[in-house]
């Protein structure tokens, strides 16, 4: 039986009528498609390895728990989820054909997207904070930044962002999905499951707008404003000294902030010629969920010479250490 045949169900509260969508992947290159799988996977298997890297460095030497640090360890988290939320469906929709999704999956695929998708921006926010008060107010850093004022706030960035985009799939499973269920798209993006259903969706798009013009575009507006404040007192300095180190600590930063951001808004503006190009936002909102944790580790890791350095006694202990003593990333508390 042809998968993407419309297969009756129950309605539920939903009054759904189909039982799966169908994920075509990429579309115009249906045939060939495939062969983006080869980079794809490299970048995944990059993306989880770096990330993994960089959390148990962190985890493992001491002079790398401080505040920055710590965000940056919950941003690796953040990048394996998100990547492992699309990259195992893709694969499998290059490599098998399995382009068949239940709506259930769907939608828990939409929610965990949007929510590992506001947390980045959110742990950005977080990340700029703290360069703000480290370099703005040096003298109350300690005061403020303190262990609680980072869980509180890794606390808060969680709830905002778990709760906050709940409504997406919520308000996507009550639409009514009467006739087309194929989606060109390679996963549950919120705007292409919509766009199947048959009565009207202007709640989900005012919902979507919400989040990425009010929740992400606050968190971006923010963080430029920090970094326009830290540029402003940097300029001020009269060591060419302090101002280079200062510089220093924010440039790994800003050259991440200024990749994801600039990524939204370019896939945001290529929507808009969605239907002469069909391709190009779908494959960009791919490689946006994709090389933003494959590329961040790597800049982190060229620009930090303290997260270097751990690195390399990282390797040093795993070299000359018993497997038997493994066991301390399982009991370790930051």
């Amino acid at each position: 039986m042809d998968i993407s045949t419309t297969v009756p169900t129950v309605t539920n509260s939903s009054s759904l009528h189909i039982s799966q969508f169908i994920l075509m992947g990429l579309p115009g290159i249906h045939e060939w498609q495939h062969w983006l799988s080869l980079p794809l996977a490299l970048l995944y298997l990059l993306a989880l390895a770096a990330n993994l890297l960089i959390f148990i460095t962190i985890q493992h030497e001491p002079t790398l728990h401080e505040p920055m640090y710590h965000f940056l360890g919950v941003l690796s988290l953040i990048d394996i989820g998100l990547a492992t939320t699309i990259m195992p469906k893709i694969m499998a929709i290059f490599w098998f054909d399995a382009k068949a999704i239940s709506l259930p999956e769907c939608f828990a695929q939409m929610y965990v997207i949007h929510c590992f998708f506001c947390m980045e921006s959110g742990i950005f926010l977080c990340m700029a904070v703290d360069r703000y008060i480290a370099i703005c107010h040096p003298l109350r850093y300690p005061s403020i930044v303190t262990n609680a004022f980072m869980v509180k706030v890794t606390g808060f960035m969680v709830l905002r962002n778990s709760l906050l985009t709940i409504p997406v799939p919520v308000l996507a499973a009550q639409r009514l999905y009467c006739s087309k269920n194929e989606i060109d798209h390679c996963l549950c993006s919120n705007l292409g499951v919509i766009s199947l259903a048959c009565d009207d969706i202007t709640v989900n798009k005012f919902y979507q707008l919400f989040l990425a013009w009010v929740l992400v575009g606050s968190d971006m507006a923010l963080v430029f404003s920090s970094y326009v404040l830290i540029l402003h007192t940097v300029l001020r300095l009269n060591s060419a000294e302090a101002m280079s180190k200062a510089l220093s600590t924010c440039s790994s930063h800003l050259i991440l902030i200024l990749f994801f951001y600039s990524g939204i808004i370019v896939v945001s503006v290529t929507h808009l010629v969605k239907e002469k190009i069909p391709l190009i936002p779908v494959l960009l909102n791919v490689l946006h969920n994709i090389i933003p944790p494959a590329l961040n580790p790597m800049v982190y890791a060229l620009r930090m010479g303290e997260l270097r350095l751990g690195f390399q006694r990282l390797l040093w202990w795993l070299k000359n250490c018993p497997l038997s003593n493994l066991s301390f990333i399982s009991h370790y508390r930051y």
